[in-house]
């Protein structure tokens, strides 16, 4: 399977295990969605569990709110992320908030779908990534994959969960990995171990990271498309790194990341956001916090930069391969 495909099993499955379980957005019914996630989900399941709504993301979500105070799993769709902020209200002040204000007698059990990020000449309206934001907020969840596999059981792991929990699709991936390098043809998720989805149940459990490359020089640690972009890099470079892809961000696999950063005394971040307040401004810290002793050279960010997304300059605001090779340069040289 690809990334579509995976995501879109991933919902047949969970729609098929709990009747409670409802999916919800622009065009995800009938025309199965803009990107064709929910393909088929509304002929086999009705249009009362899965069902199209007006162009009111603040609605959507506040919707979503009231299902899940009363005792459904509602899965909504937000178009793009760039598209989240009318209902930023809804999910900061009410959704993550539910359990606590509360006292445990509510829960707002919402996975809310977005795909997010560059690489598809969206320019600023249609490439954000707003991931820092949502990690920012105490009570939400924050989950990224970065392949098919890993889409399909954190998804389930994601509606199964009992707190609202925002999952972001890098949609530049949706049907392969990408290097980073756009002049180069694109290779179909077909010829990676990690397109063999299995078509029935399983989960790959929040806040547990994959070590994607293990290595001794370095600690890489990335998310969503950078992973791949990180990947070729390091095979490219020569060095003996080790990178580490985090699955989901809230909650965080600090574990991993440190004893990764102890062996190997290096450590970069890569992330496609703008760096000003990105969520790598928050694993530099944690790095510095927790492994200062075994720090050998000060903890590199490669990210986006502190602009708006642009459309024409798309290769030169994304993370690419120039941009890295000259990072690990300067980690390992320090």
């Amino acid at each position: 399977m690809n990334m579509i495909q995976a995501i879109n099993s991933g919902l047949e499955v969970a729609l098929g295990r709990d009747d409670n379980t409802v999916v919800l957005g622009e065009d995800v019914g009938y025309f199965g969605g803009v990107f064709k996630a929910t393909e088929g989900l509304q002929k086999k399941y009705g249009k009362t569990r899965v069902f199209d709504t007006p162009i009111s993301e603040c609605g959507i979500i506040g919707v979503a709110v009231g299902m899940a105070t009363y005792g459904l799993r509602p899965i909504p769709e937000i178009q793009f992320a760039d598209y989240i902020y009318p209902g930023l209200d809804q999910l900061v002040s009410e959704a993550a908030r539910l359990r606590y204000r509360s006292a445990g007698d509510f829960t707002a059990p919402i996975t809310v779908r977005t795909p997010f990020g560059g690489g598809i000449f969206g320019g600023q309206t249609h490439s954000q990534s707003p991931e820092a934001l949502f990690t920012h907020v105490a009570g939400l969840k924050t989950v990224i994959p970065s392949n098919p596999y890993d889409a399909k059981g954190l998804l389930i792991a994601a509606i199964e969960d009992n707190d609202p929990v925002i999952f972001f699709e890098p949609k530049r991936i949706y049907n392969g990995p990408f290097d980073g390098h756009y002049d180069r043809p694109v290779s179909p998720w077909s010829k990676f171990a990690e397109s063999a989805v299995p078509e029935g149940y399983y989960k790959v459990p929040l806040g547990k990271a994959r070590i994607v490359r293990e290595g001794g020089d370095l600690t890489v640690l990335a998310y969503g498309t950078m992973v791949h972009v990180a990947h070729g890099v390091i095979e490219e470079s020569g060095i003996d790194a080790e990178l580490i892809d985090l699955r989901t961000l809230v909650p965080l696999d600090i574990d991993t990341i440190v004893a990764s950063v102890k062996k190997t005394g290096r450590c970069m971040v890569v992330h496609e956001a703008t760096k000003t307040g990105g969520f790598g401004a928050e694993l530099s810290a944690l790095v510095q916090e927790r492994c200062f002793h075994s720090l050998e050279a000060p903890v590199e960010r490669v990210t986006g930069w502190d602009t708006p997304y642009p459309h024409s300059l798309e290769w030169a605001y994304f993370p690419g391969p120039v941009r890295l090779t000259e990072a690990l340069k300067r980690v390992m040289q320090d």
